[in-house]
């Protein structure tokens, strides 16, 4: 994150003009150590934590363009292969193994064009899974979350962990931030009829959680068939914590382009309930908010295609009027109702606004969400039905916290 950087650079100028710029044996300045020490550092960076665990092991990788090390950005299946790692194959997640097929899109079994790697899916079905894990003695799990539960890599961990405990195989998951790890928020899913790829697990829908620790909560919690449990172990990331804001080094989907767009999605996917527009199909995918309609603002785009997009998206060809959030102060942009009830309040025909409800109530885990705001509740109402259960899940999560919380 830009601000955390000034930070750090900062804090280096300062030591210097206090101290001096000395060096180790190893020629390193104490600047640099400090800047090191403070220096945000993601499980697949630290080889040394789990190549050793690797040795003598037949591999699986589930991964994906967010799969990177290092500064250069190298893709992990690179430096596995590189290393001599007996990597067999990599399951490939929603979007595909480089991040290049756009939402619920088929992925399909195939090769990886630059290593020749045998690639599967795990979204959606796979008959022959059980197979493909029992071939390998670890599974690797190394994708990038955004930190809410509608975003289905967390489904995709599910899977995995299923599929090597019922298989007697090992789970290493290489965590990563998350980018909105400094809040909890929204309806917490019960009900197993909302459950979907979408609703996958009963954490709150901006769940506050990196991938290990909520895998460490799926096993804690015996949520795997059978109460079972994986073999199970996280790598943690290095210098970071809640209260860290963190800006992706990659782009996590093809419509989360930025680190606006990344915030910006806990408050703006409940859209995809409704034929709004959140800029799909534009250059703006989670900046910009509108319909064919001047009631909505004097903002106006036209989502149209885009390259790695979906072909079709709301509105698509419509002139829309509304809003404009390029511009938030992203760092301090947390889930919010309000433009969702501001749309919802000034659409002409409140009747049409919910145009997929059942897509809806499994963003949001419930229907409850929804009959609420079709009963004129404000936003504070709407908070307060949630204290009691956002509480328990609160409790809950505590339990699996590997770094320090933002509250």
């Amino acid at each position: 994150m830009k601000r955390y950087g000034y930070l750090l650079l900062f804090m280096s100028i300062t030591f210097s003009a206090c101290g001096g710029n000395t060096q180790d044996s190893k020629g390193n300045s104490e600047a640099d150590t400090l800047s090191e020490n403070n220096r945000v550092i993601p499980a697949a960076d630290q080889l040394e934590a789990y190549l050793p665990l690797l040795k003598g092991k037949k591999v699986g990788l589930m991964g994906n363009q967010t799969s990177i090390v290092g500064e250069d950005k190298e893709h992990l299946v690179d430096v596995l292969l590189r290393e001599n790692v007996d990597l067999k194959f990599a399951f490939a997640p929603e979007h595909g193994f480089r991040g290049d097929i756009e939402r619920g899109e088929k992925v399909d079994n195939t090769v990886d064009k630059k290593t020749g790697l045998t690639l599967h899916t795990l979204y959606g079905e796979n008959a022959k899974a059980d197979s493909i894990v029992g071939s390998v003695d670890v599974m690797i799990f190394d994708l990038q979350d955004v930190g809410a539960r509608f975003y289905t890599y967390v489904a995709s961990m599910h899977r995995v962990m299923q599929l090597c405990a019922d298989q007697g195989k090992k789970v290493i998951v290489l965590d990563r931030p998350n980018p909105n790890g400094d809040q909890v928020d929204g309806p917490v899913r019960k009900d197993d009829k909302f459950k979907a790829n979408i609703s996958y697990h009963k954490i709150a829908m901006i769940h506050g959680l990196t991938v290990g620790e909520l895998a460490k909560m799926i096993n804690g919690e015996g949520w795997l068939d059978g109460g079972k449990q994986c073999d199970l172990e996280v790598i943690p990331v290095k210098n970071w914590d809640h209260s860290t804001p963190y800006e992706l080094p990659v782009v996590p989907s093809p419509s989360l382009p930025n680190y606006t767009s990344v915030r910006l999605y806990m408050s703006l996917c409940l859209f995809e309930g409704t034929d709004i527009s959140i800029g799909r199909g534009t250059d703006w995918p989670f900046q910009v908010v509108g319909y064919p309609d001047p009631v909505f603002g004097e903002f106006t785009f036209t989502p149209g295609t885009r390259p790695g997009m979906a072909a079709h998206v709301e509105q698509q060809g419509n002139l829309c009027y509304g809003i404009d959030l390029r511009n938030v102060d992203a760092v301090n942009e947390k889930f919010t109702l309000k433009y969702l009830l501001d749309f919802y309040n000034k659409m002409p025909d409140k009747s049409q606004f919910f145009a997929r409800p059942a897509f809806f109530d499994k963003l949001a885990g419930t229907d409850k969400l929804r009959k609420q705001i079709l009963a004129g509740k404000t936003e504070t109402e709407i908070r307060n039905s949630w204290t009691e259960e956002l509480n328990a899940y609160k409790e809950m999560r505590k339990k699996y916290l590997l770094y320090p919380d933002f509250e």
